[in-house]
């Protein structure tokens, strides 16, 4: 199924991922872009002429059945989620976006849904097989037997073996990709919700524009991960969904890096030295992490590609242009208030 010519739906449209993919959809030639989101729309991070943008909470199943009507093809991102402070922090939140999925897969079965996109996460994957940050990169059939990250993970799981009994039993065609730690400009960078590159970003920008020279890094900063940038993931959802593939499949980069290496690489981009201190008690995820691309390789012969410091220098660059952008708001404001 091509995305050309199709009335899309994309759920959590206001978010990182979601305003990316709408902007994208659109330049593939999609004949009608629905967007949905449950924060104010001047709460999204990015918005676009020519598309139906709507604010309505999709865990309220009404809300779902209304945006699903004539439209082809949903992509189902909305979800109640953050980096790794806010999903250990938040987990009956996260698990709550379970009502999200299972209203909008109802919903989709209901108003004759061609095509189902669902985003699952690498939190789904067993914990007992990340504990080494030296890890062997994770396989699809790794995440069974079920020991996912505690809230999000499950719910994530959840929703994937919701997807595929929905194609099983009332044939709504799926297409499920486990993201690997999306980043990139337009998203979430201070309030807690953020992931590591943007918040080693945030800190390593704070520290130089205030003269500190010191960072604050969560764990021992020799836990491993790997990110893949917002462009790769945005190639490989359009692949995807327009795939044969029926099963949950990587969606990642396979370029491993220790947290003390992320940030050797954002201070390189900042032209910048800093104290480095740790704080052990703090959120810090799994041991190690990174995705085994094999099977996307032999589907797609493709996989994510920008490699960390290309990525991060953009990323940095914007990141850095919201900041210098709110210190002049607050002096003005100050100014003002003289």
């Amino acid at each position: 199924m091509k995305i050309s010519g199709q009335r899309v739906l994309v759920c959590g449209a206001g978010g990182f991922i979601g305003g990316h993919l709408v902007n994208s959809l659109q330049t593939l030639g999609a004949r009608e872009v629905r967007a949905v989101d449950s924060k104010p729309l001047d709460e999204w991070y990015q918005r676009f002429p020519g598309v139906d943008n709507i604010t309505l909470d999709l865990q309220e199943k009404e809300n779902c059945y209304a945006v699903t009507e004539g439209v082809d093809a949903v992509f189902q991102l909305a979800a109640d989620m953050g980096g790794m402070g806010f999903i250990e922090n938040n987990r009956a939140l996260c698990m709550l976006s379970v009502l999200i999925n299972t209203h909008m897969l109802l919903a989709a079965k209901d108003q004759g849904v061609k095509r189902f996109f669902y985003s699952s996460s690498a939190c789904v994957y067993n914990g007992t097989k990340q504990t080494n940050p030296d890890v062997v990169a994770l396989k699809e059939e790794d995440a069974y037997p079920a020991l996912p990250e505690d809230g999000y993970g499950w719910e994530k799981l959840f929703g994937e073996r919701m997807c595929r009994h929905f194609q099983e039993d009332f044939g709504l065609q799926s297409r499920i990709a486990r993201f690997h730690n999306v980043y990139g400009p337009h998203g979430t960078w201070n309030g807690g919700r953020e992931k590591a590159p943007a918040a080693i970003c945030r800190k390593v920008i704070e520290a130089k524009l205030s003269g500190s020279h010191e960072i604050e890094i969560w764990g021992d900063g020799e836990q491993t991960r790997s990110f893949m940038y917002i462009d790769d993931c945005l190639q490989g959802i359009h692949a995807i969904f327009e795939s044969d593939i029926n099963e949950p499949i990587n969606l990642g980069s396979a370029e491993l890096v220790t947290i003390n290496e992320l940030v050797d690489v954002v201070e390189e981009i900042a032209d910048v030295k800093l104290k480095r201190t740790y704080n052990l008690q703090a959120p810090k995820g799994v041991a190690g992490r990174n995705s085994d691309n094999t099977k996307i390789i032999q589907y797609l012969g493709w996989e994510p590609s920008t490699r960390l410091k290309d990525g991060l220098a953009k990323t940095f660059a914007w990141i850095e242009s919201e900041m210098l952008v709110g210190e002049v708001r607050e002096a003005r404001a100050a100014g003002a208030s003289q």
